[in-house]
């Protein structure tokens, strides 16, 4: 009989805003589980992405996008990556590999190399991303920018989008960088978020999608109700916060236009999660300037000195 040792650990997925890492934590779990769009601050909280595989278990850590601080919400998502990459077994850096390396890009680096040198059997790992928007005569010329601020780390160009390289070659350098331990979670189980955390997500994400540049970035979805009967539609009421009275106007919309598109869209994602009929219900209300608001920040669950 071969005995075989089980592996398992933490990933940190991080990076910054709009590079992929929660495109990419989707790809792998071959489901959604994360909310996508292309405006910053997407990603705000950490989130768990649990993939089990024979003798394996990784736990994803989706990050916020790691950007310079300006505002409280700011700072407690730069607390929230920090941490993950100060809990991770393995850290998995995605770059845009379409773009050559920025100020954060750096910062980044520096952090990383930091962390692996403080922390015995910490490795680092870098997912060149986007490489299906590649020139060929960037290649060269992008990736060996982007390696030159990690020489250490082991590299692999992917795109997440179309799935290239990710399965057969970035998640077996993953697995051999885990320590052997235990399986933490369920097999069923892929997520940490519950049903009415995502569903507030989704809802969010639809307003991204929809909404003016100026707006999504200080929505803020709170789940009211979440009410879950047998044979029967699940019920869910929600407010989405903006901050400025203006901006109540803009997601509402015409008649209610906006606000009707924003519910349609996203009842439709909720209910491939809930697997049941969704009956939506949305308000909005202001919280001025509430990103600015340490209290306010708090108050919508994003508080640095609690687990996130």
């Amino acid at each position: 009989m071969t005995n075989t040792t089980h592996k398992s650990g933490f990933v940190a997925v991080i990076g910054r805003p709009n590079v992929g890492k929660s495109t990419l934590l989707n790809y792998l779990l071959g489901q959604k589980v994360a909310i996508v769009s292309p405006r910053p601050q997407t990603t705000r909280r950490k989130q768990l992405g649990i993939l089990t595989l024979p003798e394996t278990q990784i736990i994803f850590m989706d990050t916020p996008g790691i950007n310079r601080p300006r505002q409280s919400l700011d700072k407690f998502m730069l607390a929230t990556s920090t941490d993950a990459i100060g809990d991770a077994d393995v850290i998995l850096w995605i770059v845009d590999s379409s773009e050559m390396p920025d100020e954060n890009d750096k910062r980044i680096a520096e952090m990383i190399s930091t962390r692996t040198s403080q922390r015995s059997g910490s490795s680092a790992i870098l997912a060149l991303n986007k490489s299906d928007r590649l020139k060929p005569n960037q290649v060269m010329r992008n990736t060996d920018a982007y390696r030159s601020l990690l020489p250490a780390a082991e590299w692999m160009l992917i795109s997440a989008m179309r799935g290239d390289n990710v399965n057969d070659k970035l998640l077996p350098m993953i697995v051999a960088r885990l320590p052997e331990g235990p399986k933490y979670y369920d097999d069923d189980q892929i997520t940490d978020f519950d049903l009415r955390q995502l569903a507030a997500e989704l809802i969010r994400e639809s307003a991204l999608e929809l909404l003016r540049e100026e707006v999504p970035h200080g929505i803020f979805v709170e789940i009211d109700e979440f009410n879950e009967q047998p044979n029967k539609a699940t019920h869910i009421a929600a407010v989405i916060y903006v901050e400025r009275e203006n901006h109540k106007g803009i997601v509402i919309g015409k008649g209610g236009e906006m606000l009707k598109r924003i519910g349609t869209n996203s009842r439709k994602e909720i209910e491939t999660q809930v697997e049941n009929k969704v009956f939506l219900e949305l308000h909005v209300k202001v919280r001025e300037d509430w990103r600015s608001d340490g209290n306010q920040v708090k108050r919508f669950g994003y508080d640095m000195n609690r687990d996130t």
